[in-house]
């Protein structure tokens, strides 16, 4: 008899120590993205094995790429009531919780992905940009640039006078994602990606501007065949977090969740650059064109934005100061 109790109490220590430290509580984290197989697929996978050794079991994370957990806008509301914990889509679409989030569709900023990683990575734009969402109960746990801006249309862009009359979907809705194109004669309306493809099929629209590794994961050169470069412009996502679920977490676990973005992030920033050029490699291969724009159409392109921006900082100071010190700080590493 004393022989059976001991031993059943050997198999229960066992199952608790399996169990891990007593009265641990264990979350979980869904993190949702409308893109797959691309750099914010690469960099959810890599947050998801750090934060999962790291925290012993007691942080699950379950990856939803795709729109598996629905459409962009139907995510950040989820975020921001608490029933999805994050989410990754481009910054545009967060701009109705934070109207700071615009600053990041101002072309020019940013010479290339890596060195928009860097400007991004600066302990005072970090510092920063942790207050973006504050007052909507949210904050970007991990911002980056995803990949070159660029526009495939049925009609192809060569110079900045073909954008005239184009119904062109861009990656949100607010001024400066769509006053420059009004500037440059397109016909400019927000749309979420899951729905670019059959309204391109349809041609209820002429085209859409996304990160070039958009058109290739989701096959667009099956639908049109001329992609255009868009100088000094990038997708920016913003991983959007719920601050009530990270304070949640406790100091320790929430350390570790801060930490194994910020690791994902620089572990992910090269492998973005050349998936960049695989996305090229590809559209060539499958019958696609690429389109550069001259340098006198890529300065009516930059003059564009430069126009609308002083009206549209001037209604918000904050938002104003958040441009200038990102501008700053590309000024400091900037390749001299």
């Amino acid at each position: 008899m004393r022989s059976s109790i001991r031993g059943g109490a050997l198999v229960l220590a066992a199952l608790l120590l399996a169990a891990g430290p007593a009265g641990a509580e264990q979350f979980t984290m869904k993190l949702s993205s409308p893109t797959i197989n691309d750099l914010t697929h690469e960099w959810m996978k890599a947050f998801k094995a750090g934060v999962e050794e790291r925290s012993k079991g007691r942080i699950k994370v379950e990856i939803y790429p795709a729109n598996q957990l629905g459409q962009i806008p139907a995510t950040v509301e989820g975020v921001a009531l608490g029933t999805i914990e994050m989410t990754l889509p481009a910054s545009g679409f967060l701009i109705g919780l934070e109207p700071r989030f615009q600053v990041f569709d101002a072309a020019g900023l940013f010479d290339s992905v890596e060195h928009g990683h860097k400007v991004l990575n600066d302990p005072d734009i970090k510092k920063r940009l942790s207050t973006f969402g504050e007052q909507k109960g949210v904050e970007p746990l991990v911002s980056f640039v995803h990949s070159p801006l660029m526009v495939v249309s049925h009609k192809a862009v060569h110079k900045i006078a073909d954008f005239q009359g184009q119904k062109m979907r861009v990656p949100g809705g607010a001024p400066l994602q769509v006053e420059p194109y009004k500037r440059l004669g397109a016909l400019p309306l927000s749309m979420p990606l899951g729905e670019v493809l059959p309204a391109m099929q349809n041609r209820a629209i002429d085209g859409f501007f996304a990160g070039i590794t958009v058109f290739t994961t989701f096959k667009y050169y099956d639908v049109a065949k001329a992609m255009t470069g868009l100088p000094k412009s990038f997708i920016v996502v913003g991983g959007l977090v719920n601050r009530k679920f990270m304070k949640s977490l406790g100091p320790e676990l929430e350390g570790i969740v801060r930490e194994e973005a910020a690791k994902a992030d620089a572990a992910k920033v090269a492998w973005g650059g050349e998936d960049a050029e695989r996305a090229r490699d590809i559209w060539r291969k499958n019958g696609g064109e690429l389109i550069a724009l001259s340098p006198e159409d890529s300065k009516a392109y930059l003059a564009a934005f430069d126009a609308v921006l002083p009206a549209i900082l001037a209604k918000s100071p904050q938002m104003k100061d958040d441009y200038e010190a990102l501008v700053a700080a590309a000024k400091k590493y900037r390749a001299k």
